[in-house]
């Protein structure tokens, strides 16, 4: 009986906090949305950890931290029109750990035939909580 009770104690006590961190970590995709959408790569890019071992996994991997995947995002990309404007969807959190999340979902990019046209695809992301807020440390992204 005392060990149901802590069970059901544990999960009462826990539902809560993994519902807020849920919440933070779709926060970062939605200010980082933003940030693309205002043409703003360098607040785009703030949402990576600014590790070495930060990875970003497209058509090309890409390691180093924010400055490299900043750099690899601006040759991509090198206009508003080639940014186009971005929204997600089918966003799935699941929260692994306290410091840790994972992330699926579906990216789309609305452009002009001057731009490179309409683009859309997947991406999964690793998360990790510091200090310094939910930041990527894993993308992976193909379209």
């Amino acid at each position: 009986m005392l060990i149901a009770m802590l069970r059901w104690c544990t999960l009462v006590c826990f539902i809560p906090l993994l519902l807020a961190q849920n919440d933070d970590v779709r926060a970062v995709l939605t200010h980082s949305e933003e940030a693309w959408n205002r043409g703003d790569l360098v607040a785009f890019t703030s949402y990576y950890e600014d590790s070495p071992e930060t990875t970003f996994i497209g058509r090309e991997v890409v390691t180093g931290g924010v400055q490299a995947i900043l750099a690899r995002y601006r040759k991509a990309y090198p206009t508003s029109e080639a940014m186009g404007k971005l929204s997600f969807s089918n966003v799935a959190v699941r929260i692994l750990a306290p410091d840790l999340a994972l992330v699926t979902g579906e990216f789309h990019l609305a452009r002009t035939a001057a731009g490179g046209g309409n683009a859309a695809g997947r991406y999964t992301l690793i998360l990790r909580k510091s200090g310094a807020g939910w930041k990527i440390i894993h993308d992976h992204t193909s379209s």
